[in-house]
């Protein structure tokens, strides 16, 4: 089968399109044809194995242990391995695993769900990672309820597009912060109010929200406490824009010591993968509550170039790879 391999950590230069032996599907796996599969700022990650904290998480040393990139799926199921009960051959299917930008890829089978029935393979794609984590962002960490005030920090891109859904399907009044090319889609995704931050500080309406989920990375815990309210919930989606050691995650591994000392409440989330927020987003996606934004499909062998774009920061929701 062909596949997107690397052999050592780098940027997108080290990625080949090969062809490799077709995976077989063990204890509590299923193998998946891939139709499509989605490009999450985690493939970036395990790409260049930076931050350098990551190679200590499994993920390899001195290089990547799967070489096959690739974490989010939508395919068919074509072999279930010993033990594996929730799906037959021909099921139509979504989830996440390792190595999904190739024709097949096993995945464990509660890692799975199945596919959104009004939904496309690209579309369904580009929600296992970013749209469950917006949902544990939103629903779980945040607790968002009707009524209350929500900002969501990068609005634009792939869990904040989703995010800004969950939170206004949850009865809030949403809030998004992107950039001016992306004001447009924040707004179509059901935002009330958008701030441009190429123009606008989030402080200047002088409004207070009751949840933050802040998905971007880059503002000091300082300023997100001035626009919270004295007993808001600030939710720090994993961590982008720091150094080569840990790579923001900084930010979310401190911010439940700061809310020691806060009525506020500071939470870092490192999204957890299982089919249970899988089936409860199927039931949002095939309600029309949440819908993917997908900016971009690449075919299989330009699935470099989808990494690049989105790492560049201009994507608007998500990349996808159609395979």
């Amino acid at each position: 089968m062909k596949a997107i391999v690397q052999d050592v950590y780098g940027n997108s230069d080290v990625l080949r399109l090969r062809d490799i032996p077709k995976p077989v599907p063990g204890a509590g796996e299923v193998l998946i044809k891939v139709r499509a599969a989605g490009v999450d700022q985690g493939v970036w990650h395990l790409m260049t194995g930076r931050p350098y904290l990551i190679r200590l998480f499994g993920y390899g040393l001195k290089k990547p242990k799967v070489p096959v990139r690739g974490r989010e799926v939508a395919g068919v199921v074509e072999a279930v391995g010993a033990g594996a009960t929730r799906f037959q051959p021909g099921d139509e299917v979504f989830g996440t695993c390792e190595g999904s930008f190739a024709e097949y890829v096993c995945a464990k089978e509660t890692l799975l769900a199945r596919k959104p029935s009004n939904l496309t393979f690209e579309e369904t794609a580009a929600a296992p990672i970013s749209a469950v984590t917006a949902l544990q962002a939103v629903r779980d960490a945040g607790q968002v309820t009707a009524g209350q005030k929500v900002l969501v920090i990068g609005a634009g891109g792939g869990v904040g597009s989703f995010a800004v859904q969950v939170a206004k399907d949850s009865g809030a009044e949403v809030t998004g912060v992107c950039s001016t090319g992306k004001m447009d889609l924040v707004r179509g995704l059901g935002a009330d109010h958008v701030i441009d931050y190429t123009r606008d500080d989030i402080a200047s309406s002088g409004a207070l929200y009751d949840v933050i989920i802040d998905t971007a990375g880059n503002r000091p815990l300082s300023v997100l406490r001035k626009v919270l309210t004295s007993q808001g919930t600030l939710v720090i989606v994993g961590g982008e824009g720091g150094g080569n050691v840990t790579g923001g995650f900084e930010r979310s591994m401190a911010a439940p010591l700061a809310s020691l000392f806060s009525g506020q409440k500071f939470k870092g989330l490192v999204s957890k993968e299982n089919h249970q927020d899988l089936e409860a987003l199927t039931g949002l996606l095939e309600a029309g509550s949440v819908k993917p934004a997908v900016d971009k499909v690449y075919p299989l062998a330009e699935a470099p170039a989808a990494i690049t774009h989105l790492h560049e920061g201009r994507v608007r929701g998500k990349v996808v790879v159609r395979v």
